[in-house]
């Protein structure tokens, strides 16, 4: 997940070997790793920069695939292969996820079994990046999508489907939307083929389907046909920007209420001759120009003495900046065009610069007050003049803009090592305490990232201000602006140092001016992120996301695994006790796969130890897994060869999972899945825990669950259902969790296929709740739990967990919920239906005349939290 030639050095295979006689060779492997690595590099391959933005990836591989397409060149024999380079080399660079693995590991850290497939010419000719050569469209991806919707400014996103036939009918009516809207609201598109989960996120079934985004309200969704005048009408009621018709008893008071607050007004003077702006375009001013202009009309033919006072005899539109008159020439513009666009930047041009901030005014200003500053080196383009715009924007937030002119104060941005055009956040605590932005330079960019940065903890680091002495722990990021996952992994920090406020410090170092410090923290590949506590230095290692980082920190603070020693194994594994179970990673520091393990064996780890006490005792049964029962190590062969070398351990990453007594101490079991995710070898490490249910015929059916005393939840299965083999240890995730309250058992419904039916069993796996009511048993008005079980660890979730009897919820029903929530979402469902359950038990214990007591009575306290 980082920038850097050293990356692409390592071997590819999955996993590492490396005995003493081969290490004579590893400087001739290593010259010929780098020649190879060159030949491979996927950014080569496509001819882009490692800083290239996925849509200029995205440009460059269908510029290849319409000549290089096997489809193109039936006679040539290594067209196939070619072809598959490079669609390898864009599939893994147009995801950011596999992108951080290919930066860091190269081929080595990405899934070999991927990439052998790719579609024909056609696709690529007229499917492909539909909207990639479309200035006026925004294409938006998972990355930046959240950032531009929330900005303040309006959008209008498409979300399609290569291959939608109708949304490509649309494609040229939504390119002439755009141009028509330009300037006025934000026109995205969202390519669900490339984005399948953050357009499932946003409840997209159909294709194409346009929404409405505007930040704090809901989406609104467009229903109507899809006609260029349909949908400029459908986005215009959303500008509520208000255009005044002004008149002799408003006019003068209008105009010097905007005037004392620096805003200035566009007024268009419509007369029988002449030309005026239409109130459609007047419209679209008022929301190009909300916050800094106000738009108004006047009626000259019924008001041609106001007219005249205002110079005007027929049609004319003019635009009157704060503290103008028509008696100081030159001050009004007078606008000789009627095309809403050219208005736009005339009058943006023609507004006062960003208050401008000097080395004697910079430290007073910033002492108190949040800014956002722009530093320039003397151009005036548009960009400079569309930051005109942030003052407005940010108003809300309390955030004031300025501007720094390093070629007039050369010394104050020198101080600040600014050596280039960019905008920084000033966060109200002095000049020392700043963020430089590193995104995009497009407002609703540079918008969220005010409003994140002022919230969060993180600081520019320079020299002066750099950690160095450690009194107090810090996390640092060494970067380049230059490098995709570096920009990717700064928003992450802002998130995660929030979280972290008043108990770590975030900041960021620019390797590109820096050079001297990261040198001297042997810094080789970006980001490297470094966690400084005291005399104690840490290499992060994992996702680059918020809750990684959270998570990695956590594990700093209470190890989730074992640093195994020689000693320490023959102790704690070799003799470990009766119910115990461990999972050691054996594992060579230079190895590229078993890095890639550490995070994900990690977070399998926290999985597998017991929880803290402030969690309700049912939920925190799963987030703890197997209630302490599995152990997990790991063992650093580099540092002890010649143990492991006894153990039998000849490649790295390997992983063993050693079984509970009284099995002899040397057995163990070898993980062999290709997926080494955590909860791929969190289902591995449960499938060899002791079953605590228990395996149900028709006749124990009839007699325990139909018949029997106790709560029952059911398992029916079929052997050869593969989804219901991946649920298995779930299941005995629950029995473990509901033990001594509800009896948990399995039916297998190839065996007895007649008793499943009768039980209305229609699909595997199907998980059913049999509460005892008393002397009433709830068997037929009880509601099956349909259980979705996907491959796909993000797809893994409950589809619906309602557990019923007639219409009221029993409490035992939400055991099931709890298999496939976040803590967070297991404490906000506690809440939920706490009440309701205790309610629905004393309710049933009136009706029946009995007082509360048995199990039932233990499950009511369990609702009430008393245990």
């Amino acid at each position: 997940m980082c920038c850097g030639l050293s990356s692409r050095l390592e071997p590819r295979a999955p996993s590492c070997q490396r005995s003493l006689p081969q290490m004579k060779l590893l400087l001739v492997g290593w010259l010929l790793a780098t020649v190879w690595a060159e030949a491979q590099d996927y950014y080569n391959l496509l001819g882009v920069g490692r800083e290239a933005t996925t849509r200029e990836i995205r440009q460059a591989f269908k510029k290849l695939a319409l000549t290089m397409h096997p489809d193109k060149k039936p006679n040539d024999k290594s067209a196939h292969d070619a072809f598959l380079k490079i669609n390898r080399a864009y599939e893994v660079l147009k995801d950011e996820d596999l992108r951080k693995k290919y930066d860091k590991y190269g081929e080595k850290g990405l899934d070999e079994q991927q990439g052998g497939r790719y579609e024909s010419w056609n696709y690529y000719r007229y499917d492909f990046g539909i909207y990639d050569d479309d200035l006026e469209i925004i294409t938006l991806d998972r990355g930046d999508f959240e950032a531009a919707v929330n900005s303040g400014e309006i959008w209008f996103v498409n979300f399609y489907f290569p291959r939608c036939s109708h949304c490509h009918q649309l494609a040229p009516t939504w390119r002439e939307v755009a141009k028509e809207m330009d300037g006025v609201i934000r026109i995205g598109a969202v390519n669900c083929g490339d984005n399948g989960h953050l357009c499932r996120s946003k409840g997209i079934n159909s294709y194409p389907s346009l929404y409405i985004y505007r930040a704090g309200q809901k989406p609104e969704k467009y229903f109507g046909d899809r006609s260029k005048e349909s949908l400029l009408h459908f986005s215009m009621q959303f500008i509520t920007t208000t255009v005044t018709e002004l008149w002799q008893g408003n006019v003068f008071t209008e105009i010097e209420k905007a005037f004392s607050s620096g805003i200035g007004w566009l007024i268009t003077f419509c007369s029988e001759t002449g030309d005026c702006l239409e109130s459609k375009t007047r419209q679209k001013l008022a929301g190009m120009l909300d916050g800094l202009v106000r738009v108004g009309w006047m009626d000259c033919s019924s008001k041609t003495q106001l007219c005249e006072s205002f110079q005007v005899t027929s049609g004319a539109t003019a635009f009157f900046p704060p503290g103008s008159s028509l008696q100081q020439q030159g001050s009004v513009l007078w606008l000789q065009t009627l095309e809403s666009r050219e208005i736009y930047n005339q009058i943006i041009h023609h507004l006062p610069d960003l208050q401008l901030l000097t080395k004697d005014t910079f430290q007073s200003k910033l002492a108190h007050h949040r800014w956002l500053v722009s530093f320039t080196f003397g151009e005036n383009n548009m960009a400079s003049n569309e930051h005109k715009k942030l003052q407005a924007m940010l108003r809300n937030d309390h955030i004031q803009v300025g501007r720094v002119d390093c070629k007039a104060d050369a010394e104050l941005c020198l101080s600040l090592y600014i050596q280039k055009s960019c905008l920084a956040v000033f966060k109200g605590m002095g000049v020392s305490d700043f963020e430089i932005h590193h995104g995009k330079n497009v407002l609703y960019n540079i918008v969220g990232f005010a409003r994140e940065s002022v919230s969060a903890h993180v600081t520019t680091l320079l020299p002066d201000n750099f950690p160095s002495d450690r009194k107090e722990p810090w996390l640092v990021d060494f970067f380049t602006p230059w490098c995709p996952p570096c920009r990717a992994l700064l928003p992450e920090l802002r998130k995660a140092s929030i979280q972290l406020a008043g108990q770590m410090r975030f900041g960021t170092l620019d390797c590109t001016i820096h050079h001297n410090l990261c040198s001297m923290y042997k810094i080789q590949a970006y980001p490297t992120t470094v966690i400084f506590n005291r005399s104690s230095v840490h290499e992060y290692e994992g996702q680059h996301s918020a809750d990684g980082i959270l998570e990695f920190i956590q594990d700093l603070v209470s190890p989730s695994v074992s640093v195994l020693d020689p000693e320490s194994f023959q102790k704690r594994v070799k003799g470990r006790a009766g119910g115990e179970i461990w999972a050691v990673d054996f594992y060579a520091p230079w190895c590229g796969p078993c890095q890639a393990l550490l995070p994900e064996w990690r977070r399998m780890a926290r999985g597998c130890q017991t929880g803290g006490g402030n969690m309700i005792k049912y939920m925190i049964k799963y987030k703890n897994l197997v209630a302490g029962q599995v152990m997990v190590g790991s063992m650093d062969c580099q540092k002890h060869q010649s143990f492991c070398q006894s153990q039998g351990v000849r490649a790295y990453p390997e992983i063993r999972l050693y079984p509970q007594q009284p099995s002899p101490p040397d057995r163990y079991m070898t993980y062999n899945g290709w997926n080494r995710d955590a909860q791929s070898l969190r289902v591995w490490t449960l499938s060899a825990l002791p079953r605590v249910s228990v395996d149900l015929t028709p006749e124990s059916f009839r007699d325990q669950v139909l018949s029997g005393p106790d709560h029952w939840v059911l398992d029916f299965y079929a052997p050869w259902c593969g989804p219901c083999q991946h649920f298995a240890p779930e299941f005995e995730v629950l029995a473990r969790m509901i033990k001594g309250e509800v009896r948990s058992g399995k039916l297998d419904c190839q065996a007895h296929h007649q008793t499943c039916q009768s039980a209305g069993i229609t699909a595997y796996p199907t998980v059913r709740f049999y509460p005892h009511l008393g002397t009433r048993r709830c068997a037929v008005e009880c509601e099956a739990v349909r259980m979705r079980v996907s491959t796909s660890k993000s797809d893994r979730k409950m589809v619906g967990y309602s557990l019923q009897v007639g219409s009221e919820l029993l409490p035992q029903a939400k055991y099931l919920g709890v298999l496939f929530m976040s803590e967070g979402q297991m404490e906000r469902e506690m809440d939920r239906w706490i009440g309701a359950a205790s309610a629905l038990y004393r309710k049933r214990c009136d009706e029946e005349g009995a007082e509360p007591k048995g199990k039932a009575f233990r499950n009511n306290k369990i609702a009430d939290k008393s245990v």
